[in-house]
Order: structure tokens, then sequence, then C-alpha cells
């Protein structure tokens, strides 16, 4: 329980600084927590994919019959499910289910955060921690991410960190059924769950003579992604066609990190807006909590996992302005951050989660309502 109340209390007051930014700029926390993104997975959870309004566009403008398919369905239709409830809207839906998913990721993060610390208690130079404390600041880190307002809005966030969290829970706990269906459901939430197929897969045939559990974890760890490119090849006749769609709808495809490399480098000699500059500093600390994380000899399927999403998103070209949310699923690499505060006192450790806390609040804030591109 404790985690929640940790998630919930620092999720408020990142709503409540929204919400005065909202004021100040005429606008509500209602229409930032569904803006860009947030309206195409309502549009389609309400509507499927067939009849999405033609209001909702790609980010070249247009809307074309296989625009919608950019989007995996797991979040789509979940919250329509839910929003087949009596009395509750859509939109309603998809607020509740990103509240509920991420009090089960703040569970499994103070579980994960716990078991890495005890595996890492003999080996690490950051030497033993209080498995308890190190779990409770990792919800704290995780709930305080720079972009962690995309918790609360209508973004599959919430959903990929709760199946992340939860699959490597079943690796580290060697409980393979769990870490193959998270896989799965993955898999068919968003395309960077390769990441997390691939970590499950590799983890379970290392621990093949686990027996069935372990091989049925490989065989459906990959069916949720597949299964959805499988839909997309259906619909547009090209095996393809989901690549080609992200390509030429938003601009990402696999650069090997030139578009990362330029924007850094350009944002931070020429830039005088906060939100690029920001953005560039959080891709550079992003890299640094990596290095931080090998140092501190974060167990492998942890790291690998992590690893695999920085690698994915920064060697990747698209909106840069997106970068800070994108990585949000690679807080597990906080773990050793978390290990340092639980070893100082209390007192010290909330001493410096306040600033982070407020800042987390105040660049979400900022990004939702002051800045005038998608994110």
């Amino acid at each position: 329980m404790i985690p929640i109340l940790l998630f919930l209390g620092i999720r408020a007051i990142g709503i409540l600084v929204l919400a005065r930014f909202a004021q100040l700029r005429n606008t509500s926390v209602g229409d930032a927590l569904w803006l860009w993104d947030g309206k195409w997975m309502v549009a389609i959870a309400e509507y499927g994919y067939s009849d999405v309004p033609f209001t909702q566009t790609d980010a070249r403008g247009l809307h074309t019959p296989d625009t919608a398919y950019a989007f995996f369905p797991g979040y789509p239709m979940l919250v329509g499910a839910v929003a087949k409830l009596p009395l509750i809207t859509p939109y309603g839906a998809a607020i509740t289910v990103n509240l509920v998913l991420g009090c089960i990721a703040a569970v499994g993060a103070a579980r994960l955060g716990a078991w890495c610390t005890r595996a890492m208690a003999d080996r690490s130079p950051i030497g033993k921690v209080d498995p308890a404390r190190a779990g409770l600041f990792l919800v704290a880190l995780f709930a305080a991410t720079p972009m962690s307002i995309v918790l609360n809005m209508a973004y599959t966030e919430a959903l990929f960190c709760t199946l992340g969290v939860w699959g490597l829970i079943g690796v580290m706990e060697r409980r393979w059924l769990l870490a193959g269906l998270c896989a799965m459901l993955a898999g068919a939430s968003r395309p960077t769950a390769v990441v997390l197929i691939g970590v499950v897969m590799l983890a379970a045939v290392l621990a093949r003579r686990d027996g069935w559990r372990a091989w049925t974890a490989v065989v459906i760890s990959p069916l949720g992604y597949l299964g959805y490119l499988a839909v997309v090849w259906a619909h547009t006749g090209s095996p393809t066609g989901w690549f080609r769609i992200q390509t030429e709808g938003w601009g990402t495809e696999f650069d090997w990190g030139r578009a990362t490399f330029t924007f850094v480098n350009e944002t931070l000699v020429h830039s005088g807006e906060v939100a690029p500059v920001a953005s560039a500093w959080i891709i550079l600390s992003t890299l640094v909590m990596l290095g931080l994380a090998v140092w501190a000899r974060l167990p492998w399927p942890v790291l690998l996992y992590g690893t695999l999403v920085v690698a994915s998103i920064v060697l990747s070209s698209g909106l840069m302005m997106s970068r800070a949310r994108l990585l949000l699923p690679a807080f597990v690499l906080l773990i050793p951050v978390a290990m340092v505060l639980a070893r100082w006192r209390t007192s010290v450790g909330v001493a410096v989660m306040v600033p982070v806390v407020m800042g987390s609040a105040w660049f979400g804030a900022h990004m939702l309502t002051v800045y005038p591109h998608a994110m």
C-alpha cells in the first residue's frame, strides 16, 4: 500500500501544478491530459481503426485509411472495454485505466527495486542497502521522472511501464508464465515492446532447464507484436506495412543516432527555448544513468532491458521532443540512484527528492500548456 500512496502523492503534485498552469494558460487539466496521441487513443477506443474522425492526422497533417494503424491496439482496446461500463466515457476510461495501471506499476517498481538491491548486495560498489527503502525510492523516482505527467494522460506509457516492470519481475523470479504473458501483452501495446520480448525470450532460453514454463515464455512472448504486424500486413497488403505508416506519418526510422546527435548539439549550442534544451539534457542524463547502472552491476536482464529501451529511442529519428516520455520505461536504470538515496538518512533522501518532484511537476506542466507543439 505504501508504494501506491507514495506514487499517488507525487503524481497529485504534478496534477496540481498542471492545474495552475492550465488556469494561467486559459485551458483545463482535462484538455491537457488527452492532447496529441491521447486523442488518437481515445478515438480508436471509441470508433475503431476504420472510423477514426478525419480530424485526427499524422505529423504531416494528413489522414489516410492507414494512418490509425500506426497505433498499437492494446491500450485502446483496454480503454474501449472499460468504456462499455455504465456512466463511463472513453476519455474517462482512458484516464481511469492509467491511474490504476500507474499504481500497479508502482507496486512492481518497489518489488523490482528491492529484488535487485538484494541481488546486488555483495557485488555492487554501492554496498548493502535496505531493499525496502531502495524500492520505495525507486517508486518516487519513477513517479517524478521528467515526463511522468504522461502516466496520467491517455497515452500508452502507464501500460507499457506496468507490463515492463512486471515482465522483469517474472524474469528475475523465474516466473516464466508471468514474464511471457507481460511480453506478449506489451507487444500488442507499443513497438518498443520488442526490447522486453527479446529480454524475456533470451532469459527463458538460458533457463530452459526450468522446463515447459520457460519454453512457453519463449513461444508466447512475441505473439502480440507479430500478431499486430500481421493485422497491418493484411490491411495494407505489405509485410512492412506498419513500418511504412510510421515512417511516412511520423518520420520515425532507425538512423544509428544521427538525428539525436544533431538535435542535442544544435539545441545546446543554438536554442534559447526551455523545452528543447531540457529535452537535450534529459537525453544526456539518461546516458549517464545507463553508465551508472553498468558501474553498479545491475542484474543483466534489467540492465539489458534498460539499455535496449534507451538504444531504441536514442538511435532513431522522429519527433525529438517526445524523447523524454519515450525514455520513461527505462526508469529501471534508476535503481542504483534509488540505492544511493536509500543509504542516506531519510531526511536527506526526502530533501533530495523535493526539488526532483517539483522539477518534474513544472516540466510536465510546461510541456502540456506552454510548449506549443506535440511531444
